[in-house]
């Protein structure tokens, strides 16, 4: 068996490159930005009023100053006409301010008769003008790889970027295995279950920026099993559920192999999820998940998820942890890396007294996995432990 970390490394090698493409700022949002973006404009790209008020030449503003109105201002719209000695513009937020001009004074500090304002003695010292360039110049670049946030998605429009390139969404094919499967919905017999992984699975593709394909149950057959690689075929990425360890009726790697898919390993030093397999074919790789729910969802968010960020050219894609202290005792670890449902509220972490692999409302609960090395020993409540926060 081979460790967690070299597994997670092998699960980064080799993968297939996939291409960019160019689309609508409007649909760019959770994607993975694939190409910088330089603005071609300051912004502001002109000088604008930060308040509503009346903007003057101020060089003899002072509390009781006096000036006619002359004009007036609004967003949107550039008042073209040249301001007197004793003279000011009402203006309104974001308007240009035009050349000359050095103050806005807010409304609230002027009494206005008519046409005539006069400066009150609560002045704002502020100038209230959002200088040319104030946000991000010409010039300025958002880099990538990144994953598009929202705050993102109004800088890029703000930099005029209508469209973006991204890497395209990997395709991940996710093929649930077994004779006892039934799909949610359909009616199982006594000696059947419910297919639950699949879901969970596919909705962590998707989230992580994937195009997840749900396939169709494959039975213990190699027949099947040979038809579900065939309708994987033009994945990215194919992933099945179960049938990886190396009983009588275990035919997962066979088939694989049939498919053309080069082994890379087939058991890790893990808890739960010793039985998991990887591997490779020209433009395509194939992970093969155990069968229990807990250990397919666990090594998903650890093998899974980073290989599908870094099929989209992310930085740092395996998952990340942090520290926090133990509510409670616990015993020693065995020769594999444990990772224990929990649930972390704050700095302090919570290991579930219950850690069987299949129990789907325990791992409903947690946010958080407590990572045990191997033959670590007991600790005590108080202890700082290894936590990857779900």
């Amino acid at each position: 068996m081979i460790s967690v970390a070299e597994a997670q490394a092998l699960c980064l090698d080799r993968l297939p490159q996939l291409g960019t493409e160019a689309i609508a700022l409007r649909h760019a949002a959770g994607r993975t930005l694939a190409a910088p973006v330089v603005a071609d404009r300051d912004q502001p790209p002109f000088a604008a009023s930060a308040m509503d008020g009346y903007a003057v030449q101020g060089d003899d503003l002072k509390p009781g100053a006096t000036y006619r109105v002359a004009g007036e201002a609004a967003a949107g719209h550039l008042w073209n006409g040249r301001l007197q000695t004793g003279e000011a513009l009402r203006i309104f937020t974001g308007a240009p301010v035009p050349d000359g001009l050095t103050h806005v004074v807010i409304q609230e500090d002027v009494d206005r008769d008519g046409e005539i304002i006069t400066v009150t003695d609560g002045l704002d010292a502020k100038t209230n003008i959002r200088p040319s360039g104030a946000d991000f110049p010409a010039g300025f670049t958002l880099d990538a790889p990144r994953v598009l946030t929202a705050a993102d998605l109004a800088l890029l429009a703000a930099m005029n970027a209508g469209q973006v390139t991204v890497a395209r969404k990997p395709t991940v094919a996710l093929m649930a295995t077994g004779d006892e499967l039934v799909m949610p919905g359909e009616t199982p017999r006594p000696d059947q279950i419910i297919a639950s992984n699949v879901f969970a699975l596919a909705a962590m593709v998707d989230a992580a920026g994937g195009a997840a394909r749900i396939l169709p149950i494959a039975r213990d057959t190699d027949a099947a099993l040979t038809e579900g690689f065939r309708l994987a075929a033009e994945a990215d990425l194919t992933v099945t559920i179960g049938g990886a360890s190396v009983g009588d009726h275990d035919l997962v790697r066979p088939m694989a192999e049939a498919a053309g898919f080069d082994i890379a390993f087939h058991k890790i030093a893990l808890r739960p999820g010793k039985p998991l397999m990887l591997g490779h074919r020209k433009g395509a790789a194939f992970v093969g998940l155990p069968g229990n729910p807990v250990s397919a969802i666990v090594c998903g968010h650890l093998f899974l998820l980073p290989m599908v960020r870094a099929l989209l050219g992310q930085e740092d894609p395996l998952p990340q942890t942090l520290t926090a202290k133990l509510t409670q005792d616990i015993g020693g670890n065995g020769p594999r890396t444990h990772y224990m449902r929990a649930h972390l509220d704050g700095d302090r972490v919570t290991p579930f007294d219950r850690q069987d692999s299949a129990l789907l409302t325990v791992l409903q609960q947690a946010n958080a996995l407590v990572v045990r090395p191997p033959d670590d020993g007991s600790r005590v409540a108080g202890d700082h432990v290894e936590v990857m926060p779900l």
